[in-house]
């Protein structure tokens, strides 16, 4: 499917891994946004002939960190919504240096929906504090952009990444426990000294019922000193 009007070109393909060199052929002079959302790309190299582009929308797609574009001077808008950008270890720096050299003109990015962008959209375990630290590591690299994903850039956002957005990386975790080592020390029982009969709440047999062991003393140290007749 194709749309294409006033300098606007929207593409889906299907099983397109990349863009298809009869879209560059016919609109790549003439594009101004470009839109190949839905799609399975995982190469945009095909953009080299879009000379014009001043904003391009690639969500919902399997690009990764591997992910290259050709120098788009006029391009202020990118959305990388919805793909394959992770953490190998650390917020990919290499690309957003990358970003910083080919898209000079870049003033809005938006990367929600990838592990990059630590955010409740990709995980439960993170919070706003990490969704910060993240805000203020991009504007470090990126210090012409104006919006971040959904928010606009502060001027205090500006002046804390200019101070320490540097060591603001966003490091992935660590891995967590095995979930089948967790479920063996929630089933397996607590340690007691006790017997088993005491364990349970209802039944203290063992430990309060009466003893039926009678000792007669016949084996006492004190019995070397007493008759049989005084027993």
């Amino acid at each position: 499917f194709i749309h294409s009007d006033l300098g606007c070109v929207s593409y889906i393909g299907q099983d397109c891994e990349a863009i298809p060199e009869f879209l560059a052929v016919k609109y790549g002079s003439i594009a101004r946004r470009l839109d190949l959302s839905f799609n399975r790309l995982r190469s945009l190299t095909g953009l080299k002939a879009f000379t014009q582009l001043e904003e391009l929308i690639v969500d919902n797609n399997l690009l990764g960190n591997d992910l290259r574009l050709p120098r788009l001077p006029q391009l202020h808008t990118l959305t990388l919504n919805k793909n394959q950008i992770s953490f190998q270890p650390m917020l990919p720096l290499y690309l957003l240096e990358h970003l910083q050299e080919v898209t000079p003109a870049l003033e809005y990015l938006s990367l929600l929906g990838n592990e990059a962008c630590p955010n409740q959209l990709v995980s439960l375990d993170k919070d706003e504090d990490d969704y910060q630290r993240y805000r203020y590591f991009v504007l470090h690299k990126l210090k012409n952009l104006k919006f971040l994903d959904s928010r606009r850039v502060t001027q205090r956002e500006q002046q804390e990444a200019e101070a320490r957005g540097e060591f603001m990386k966003v490091v992935k975790p660590k891995t967590e426990q095995d979930p089948s080592d967790v479920r063996a020390e929630v089933t397996s029982p607590p340690y007691t000294p006790l017997p088993k009969g005491s364990r349970d709440a209802k039944n203290h047999k063992g430990v309060f019922a009466k003893c039926r062991y009678v000792y007669y003393g016949k084996h006492s140290e004190g019995n070397r000193f007493i008759r049989n007749d005084q027993l």
